[in-house]
């Protein structure tokens, strides 16, 4: 039975440690070692999750019997739209239905705040496009993004509607 709970700062050694369980298997095929080295310290150390949390993005804790499997981060954008930041999950719970239920999750908090659309970026070649098209995401645009250090993610924007 999964469960869902607010994130606080006081989980942020946890969202590390999920991270770092998933993050490198999930990217080593697309990014470099490097860059994949860069991103976690950019958007996964300690100070940047707090910043993130100061700035409005909520996060929220996946568990299976008690047990963390996953994370993700959401905050709205603009009037109706909200923007899925993050969402991972441990590969061994992958195929197993606990990313839909995070989602799933998410579009009922979000709906309840009257949203009438969920974003979010993924890098063109990712395995989890697909993943989001089955949960009814539509690509709408391919971007380029300079991250610094000569990086960039080069994504798709995705789409719900509701």
């Amino acid at each position: 039975m999964y469960k869902i709970r607010n994130a606080t700062t006081e989980d942020i050694s946890l969202i590390r440690e999920l991270t770092f369980q998933v993050w490198p298997q999930t990217y080593a095929a697309i990014l470099s070692k490097e860059q994949i080295t860069y991103m976690l310290e950019m958007m996964y150390s300690e100070a940047s999750l707090i910043r993130q949390m100061e700035d409005g993005c909520r996060f929220i804790i996946a568990s299976e019997n008690e047990e963390p499997v996953g994370f993700a981060s959401f905050q709205q954008t603009e009037p109706g739209v909200f923007k899925l930041h993050k969402i991972y999950v441990l590969t061994s719970q992958q195929g197993k239905g606990t990313g839909k239920f995070i989602i799933d999750h998410i579009i009922n908090e979000i709906k309840s705040q009257n949203a009438k659309a969920l974003q979010l970026q993924v890098n063109r070649y990712n395995k989890a496009i697909d993943f989001y098209l089955k949960s009814g995401f539509r690509i709408v645009k391919e971007i380029d993004l300079e991250i610094g250090e000569g990086y960039f993610m080069n994504d798709y924007v995705m789409e719900r509607n509701f």
